[in-house]
């Protein structure tokens, strides 16, 4: 099954296949959103957690496995390949700009696991080495969901004659969708990189596949991007 055809809603069910993406030099580029070291901590010594830890733990085993086995790989490849080509590369991370965090907004200062106090310079806020942005590459400090709310990003782009946006990064229900949308809203036309973000849990991942694919989005695999990036 092709991107053309696969995570499709009720809403496009039996739906006419879209048209490939036309991807031209200075037209395109690559947003990688939140991928921080934050995400990819792990305790050291699990057998010393809580038994509700250790079940948090566990339960969370399987998106590190995805992450570290495919979606940073995967993240990689694009970026080499959107580097090799010339073409932009862009980045995302949530960071505040206050110590104490006063400028984030609500939804990261609810009480939870969103509850996010990451400033600008310290270690768990920085892009994971794996893949770290080149000198002269966009990155953008967002205390949002959406890369575009409260950032100048937009404005970025449109000045740089940009028109398609392919994303990835995390997590695809959150940060990565509320992304996708704003940029939908702004008339750019979005790629989500399937096998290139993650959520929570797998099934969080995919039903948020579906809900933006057609409307927001185009939803393919790294691979079937590729095939459609410029010489």
């Amino acid at each position: 099954m092709s991107w053309k055809t696969a995570h499709r809603s009720f809403y496009y069910d039996g739906a006419p296949e879209p048209p490939d993406p036309v991807l031209l030099p200075g037209r395109v580029a690559l947003l990688v959103i939140d991928v921080q070291n934050v995400y990819l901590e792990r305790p050291a010594d699990p057998a010393a957690l809580s038994p509700a830890d250790r079940a948090r733990y566990d339960g969370w085993a399987p998106f590190h496995a995805r992450m570290h086995d495919t979606v940073i790989p995967n993240i990689a490849r694009a970026m080499r390949a959107f580097r090799h080509r010339d073409l932009d590369v862009a980045f995302a991370r949530i960071a505040c700009l206050t110590p104490e965090g006063r400028d984030r907004s609500l939804s990261q200062r609810k009480p939870g696991w969103n509850d996010l106090l990451l400033p600008k310079d310290e270690e768990a806020s920085q892009i994971v080495p794996a893949l770290a942005p080149e000198p002269g590459e966009i990155v953008v400090l967002k205390t949002t969901d959406s890369a575009l709310t409260g950032t100048a990003l937009r404005l970025h782009l449109t000045n740089m004659g940009i028109t398609h946006v392919v994303c990835c990064g995390i997590f695809t229900d959150q940060c990565v969708s509320s992304t996708v949308r704003s940029l939908a809203d702004e008339s750019f036309d979005v790629i989500v990189l399937s096998d290139a973000c993650a959520a929570g849990t797998l099934a969080l991942h995919e039903r948020e596949l579906e809900v933006l694919n057609m409307i927001y989005a185009s939803v393919m695999t790294t691979d079937e991007m590729l095939g459609y990036l410029p010489s």
